[in-house]
């Protein structure tokens, strides 16, 4: 084996040239941050016209740079640009085709400006983009959640804790619990673009620069509420992928729950919905079943997003002021979290659009494991003036009775009652069937159905505004 074989032998079989290609493959990022070419082009034409502006380069210098710019955008749109990992990353990518369009122009287009402060600005542009397609994902998902909770405002359904029969709720109540969470969701990707909305381009390398540009220009160009305040930060600040990861995460967290709620509903043994073909699979060899998959995906593909999140942190976690190569592993995970969570809310407001509800299932249920019982004990206390630990011993002897009748409480006798407790009258059955139980919960946010429907009625004007 000669020198030359055996060298390359030592760097492994896919790096043919040896230690340059290693550096060459570790330190290229073209292959996913291609995905800031608009913003990369943007951000490049706002810098050269305040350029231009300023008195820094010509104005006819601008307008070449402007149109080469142009052109490569088309080219990337079209398919036709070709990209090239020699050149590490989308920004050199652009810079060199540009050169090539326009000649010796092209150089001052790089005036004042660091690849650290454009990757920056690129970066937040991207970002701030994805949290306006979320926001919009999650306005859609939470008026699926409006119109199915006011088609069920009163259709009654068991409530749950440790899962297992609490309190009859109503299923519509349930949607605007749901409502709830995503609305938090959204209003923190509200809070987080407010935070983010400052622009970093002109903070240069880390120092900032000596020509006399003007950096309000370009933010406001690029839709920036204003520029960044400290150049060292500017260029070494992630606190916007973070927040985004983490509210991701968050999110992914919320739709995995109602992913677990409707695989459960969705089983013969509950048979409190049934999804629709377009949700469900098949299996290949048990012809009866019909597979909740786009639920249970939704429900794994959190620990991806909630993986991007913890990656990140780490990786963020040892870093120096300013710029250190470290960064170019934030892209990946918010391109992919946010690819993730997309298709994740997508998924889910399908779900919940157009799966069927089983009422007659869910009343049933709603009736079974003593769910009245609270109500029974809220009975004695307010009519016969019980202490409520009293009134809750009394219920549970009348609990352990139906139970070894093998009947719901609403089926016990008044004088099976009276035995336990003599005050008990005939008005107790008022309080013991689901629906009255329902009717009962009258109190702000309750699962009343005329309180379940004035929270819709909250809500829809809300996220009208929204």
């Amino acid at each position: 084996m000669s020198d030359k074989k055996a060298s390359n032998a030592m760097w492994g079989g896919r790096f043919a040239s040896g230690p340059a290609a290693i550096m060459e493959a570790i330190n290229a990022s073209i292959d996913f941050d291609k995905k800031l070419y608009a913003q990369d082009i943007r951000g490049s034409i706002a810098h050269s016209e305040m350029l231009a502006e300023t008195g820094i380069i010509e104005e006819q210098d601008q307008e070449k740079i402007a149109h080469g710019l142009n052109t490569i955008l088309k080219e990337i749109e079209e398919g036709k640009f070709e990209f090239s990992t020699r050149l590490e990353d989308i920004h050199m990518n652009v810079e060199a085709r540009l050169a090539e369009l326009i000649g010796s122009a092209a150089g001052r287009l790089h005036t004042a400006r660091s690849r650290n402060d454009q990757v920056a600005v690129d970066f937040r542009l991207w970002v701030k983009d994805e949290f306006y397609r979320v926001a919009a994902a999650l306005k859609g998902l939470i008026e699926v959640f409006l119109t199915r909770a006011e088609e069920h405002a009163a259709t009654v359904m068991p409530g749950f804790t440790h899962m297992q029969t609490a309190q009859p709720v109503t299923f519509g109540h349930h949607c605007m619990a749901y409502v709830e969470m995503f609305s938090r969701d959204l209003s923190r990707v509200r809070d987080a673009i407010e935070r983010m909305d400052e622009s970093p381009l002109g903070a240069a390398a880390l120092a900032g620069t000596g020509f006399p540009i003007d950096r309000f220009r370009t933010a406001k160009a690029l839709g920036f509420r204003e520029p960044t305040r400290n150049s060292l930060d500017s260029v070494s600040d992630r606190d916007f992928a973070l927040e985004f990861l983490s509210i991701a995460a968050i999110c992914a967290t919320h739709l995995s729950r109602l992913a677990e709620e409707i695989v459960i509903w969705s089983t013969p043994q509950f048979g409190f919905v049934r999804l629709s073909d377009s949700f469900s699979t098949g299996s290949s060899i048990m012809p009866q079943k019909k597979n909740p998959d786009a639920a249970e995906l939704v429900r794994a593909k959190t620990g991806r997003v909630n993986g991007h999140l913890i990656g990140l942190l780490t990786v963020m976690k040892g870093l120096p002021l300013a710029y250190s190569k470290d960064m170019q592993e934030d892209k990946e995970a918010v391109f992919d979290a946010a690819e993730t969570l997309d298709l994740m809310l997508a998924a889910m407001t399908g779900m919940v659009g157009d799966m069927t509800i089983n009422d007659a299932a869910m009343k049933k249920a709603a009736g079974s494991g003593y769910s009245t019982a609270t109500d029974l004990a809220d009975w004695l206390v307010r009519t016969l003036g019980l202490p409520f630990r009293e009134a809750h011993h009394v219920t549970g002897r009348a609990v352990a009775l139906a139970e070894s009748k093998k009947v719901g409480l609403e089926k016990l006798s008044l004088e099976d009652l009276q035995s336990i407790h003599s005050g008990i009258t005939a008005d107790i059955f008022s309080v013991l069937s689901v629906q009255n139980s329902v009717k009962s919960r009258t109190s702000f946010g309750g699962t009343a159905p005329a309180e379940v429907r004035r929270q819709i009625r909250y809500w829809k004007k809300r996220i009208a505004k929204a």
